[in-house]
């Protein structure tokens, strides 16, 4: 795992400027500390920032073939690299490293683009064609690795965060209204843009060719996920899942470093623990971050798989006091995510780092096994919705649900306002409306009066779009695939990304494996969920594996009460309210501040409950604060190492 950047001119004899590649490098150097390369020829340069992994002693980038006619700059791993090198050599060609990288390079010469097809692993790379005259990127199918680009009529510029962009001054660190409002909905960007105006994100599973005869290509998607259910009864699936497990995470297990792996005490990582103990023969690293509050706390569930199988276990706990880790977060992630998990995905990503450069997560579980609770809520919502006639939803239930008071307060069985709107909907846009934190017309009233008038006439919502590709098959695929297509990339595999780079920390996530996603998209979703129990077949496959307490748990993740923290008097009230309605921060930027103090004040005094949207406000103004200023993308966030108490990240 690696930070990659550059830049290509539409003049082909423009040389790129020595000093804006360094910056651009300087900007990502907490993605590579162990080593930074350039290359630069006339109309084009590459950069890298290297942590290195598999041939750490060689293959330093960016790296070229036998007569540098081609050079790559790659951020990721390939897990088959050793399968394709030898069929390579059959082929005749010649390598000089023991690296993955060098694969690459081979690789595109015998199939160009269609290169990507064979790789099984998680990727972002630019690889320059000098006598073709052309950038080839590519991203890895589910889009665990990020790559941004920026494209004027002179220049394209690339980067594995968007500070490298910026940092290079391709573009002024302008907010796109469209992303902000995704933000506000959703507490997330969501692609194929990002927050900066004209900064956008290469999409999961494509591809893009950039040639100064075809400027403006547009990207090519070479991967797709398609939902077909075996019916065949006699189908042992536990069995098979077990081994797709195992098969993903033996693959994930490449490295000539240290190996570790995150283990919350849920199904997801304790299944990934135990066949990692199961096959390497040894125990692993295993690390976890505790809450203070036992009743939210899984740190004694994952001390059960500890045990089990004598990992060398690791445990601290978070403290209460968040503001220094929100600092963190702000310096970590160049565009604004409000989801509150970054903050124990920062600490575990941190706690790990001391010990492994490498370490595998449970990330995917959910979605390609069904885990999520929402997901048997939402089935029991399409079949009521299927049930009754549309003129009853239109006409009846949806005026309802308009007048139906807002009990915010309540468990979300209980909320009879958001189960009676979703009713109303067509399924898509009831997911959707399901999936938003900030809904309308409270986010209409919210957002600043200038970026209303530019969002004036927007429409279109992408998670729409994903629940009604026509790919998609049955209720549960179609939420699965909408959860795989924009949470995933946007959400939970930016938030991994970001904490473990940080930190010099390369996370892998076997469960999203494309070989396990396509496999898991053959089980029946009846074996998914069955009986109003989440992600059975999963489970199934972990007895005598997983210890019985923890299979038959239900789901819970570590807790992030953002509700109970922003209470009155309490010390992150306090910090919200002192950096949120400072007239010198950006706050006034984005969103109208007399609403958010009638937000505030509402949820102080116990009249609504409006956690969430508090939390992604701060986060925003936080950001903006250290984001939105040319001086800000003149170098890189520190390298952060271990420091004694984890509460007092510093």
């Amino acid at each position: 795992m690696c930070g990659i950047a550059g830049v290509m001119f539409r003049d082909s004899g423009r040389e790129p400027d020595p000093l804006v590649l360094a910056r651009m490098s300087t900007a990502l150097a907490h993605r590579g500390p162990d080593g930074d390369g350039t290359y630069s020829a006339p109309g084009v340069g590459l950069v890298h920032r290297r942590l290195a992994i598999i041939d750490p002693a060689g293959a330093g980038q960016p790296l070229g073939n036998e007569d540098n006619s081609i050079q790559i700059t790659f951020n990721g791993e390939i897990y088959n690299f050793r399968d394709l090198r030898a069929q390579l050599a059959t082929r005749g060609h010649h390598f000089r490293t023991e690296s993955d990288t060098e694969v690459l390079v081979h690789l595109y010469e015998e199939y160009g683009e269609g290169m990507v097809e064979k790789l099984r692993g998680m990727f972002a790379f630019a690889l320059w064609d000098s006598t073709r005259g052309r950038l080839f990127l590519a991203r890895d199918r589910v889009g665990i690795k990020p790559l941004y680009y920026y494209r004027d009529d002179r220049s394209f510029w690339f980067g594995s965060e968007p500070r490298a962009i910026l940092s290079g001054g391709a573009c002024a660190p302008d907010v796109d209204p469209q992303a902000l409002d995704d933000y506000l909905a959703y507490g997330m960007v969501i692609g194929p843009g990002s927050i900066y105006r004209g900064v956008e994100q290469l999409p999961p599973a494509h591809w893009l060719v950039v040639d100064r005869d075809h400027w403006r290509r547009t990207p090519r998607r070479y991967w797709s996920l398609k939902f077909d259910p075996d019916p065949n009864p006699t189908r042992d699936w536990a069995a098979l899942t077990r081994a797709a497990l195992d098969d993903a995470v033996r693959a994930h297990m490449v490295a000539d470093v240290a190996i570790g792996a995150f283990l919350s005490g849920g199904v997801d990582s304790s299944a990934i623990t135990a066949s990692m103990a199961i096959q390497s023969g040894s125990p692993p690293e295993t690390f976890v971050i505790r809450s203070h509050d036992s009743a939210l706390c899984e740190g004694r569930f994952a001390r059960m798989t500890a045990d089990q199988y004598g990992t060398h276990h690791r445990e601290e706990i978070l403290s209460p006091d968040v503001a220094g880790w929100l600092g963190e977060q702000t310096r970590a992630y160049d565009e604004p995510l409000a989801d509150p998990s970054t903050i124990p995905t920062l600490a575990v990503a941190r706690l790990a780092s001391r010990f492994v450069k490498v370490a595998l997560s449970g990330d995917g579980g959910d979605e390609a096994f069904g885990g999520y609770p929402r997901y048997v809520h939402d089935l029991w919502e399409d079949r009521i919705r299927r049930r009754l006639p549309g003129w009853v939803r239109r006409r009846i239930v949806g005026p309802l649900a308009y007048r139906w008071p807002h009990f915010g307060r309540l468990p979300r069985p209980l909320r009879m306002k958001t189960a009676l709107t979703n009713l109303a909907l067509e399924a898509g846009a009831a997911y959707a409306n399901t999936m938003r934190q900030c809904r309308l017309p409270l986010r209409h009233r919210l957002i600043s009066a200038s970026f209303a008038q530019a969002l004036r006439g927007r429409s279109s919502c992408v998670m729409t779009d994903a629940y009604n590709r026509p790919e998609s098959g049955d209720a549960l695929s179609r939420m699965t695939l909408t959860d795989l297509s924009v949470l995933m990339p946007d959400n939970y595999l930016v938030k991994i990304d970001r904490a473990g780079m940080y930190y010099g920390l390369e996370v892998r996530p076997p469960l999203l494996d494309h070989k396990l996603l396509e496999f898991a998209a053959t089980i029946p979703s009846t074996l998914k969920i069955r009986r109003g129990s989440a992600k059975w077949v999963l489970k199934k496959s972990q007895e005598g594996r997983v210890p019985v307490e923890i299979l038959a748990r239900p789901k819970q993740g570590f807790v992030i009460p953002v509700d109970e923290w922003l209470q009155p008097n309490s010390p992150l009230a306090g910090y919200l309210a002192e950096v949120v309605f400072d007239a010198r921060g950006s706050a006034g930027r984005f969103v109208d501040t007399t609403v958010v103090r009638r937000l505030y004040s509402d949820h102080m005094g116990g009249r609504a409950r409006h956690g969430r949207v508090l939390w992604s406000v701060l986060v925003l103004v936080l950001w903006g604060n250290h984001h939105l200023s040319h001086s800000s993308y003149q170098g890189a966030p520190p390298v952060r190492k271990a420091s004694p108490r984890l509460g007092d990240p510093g």
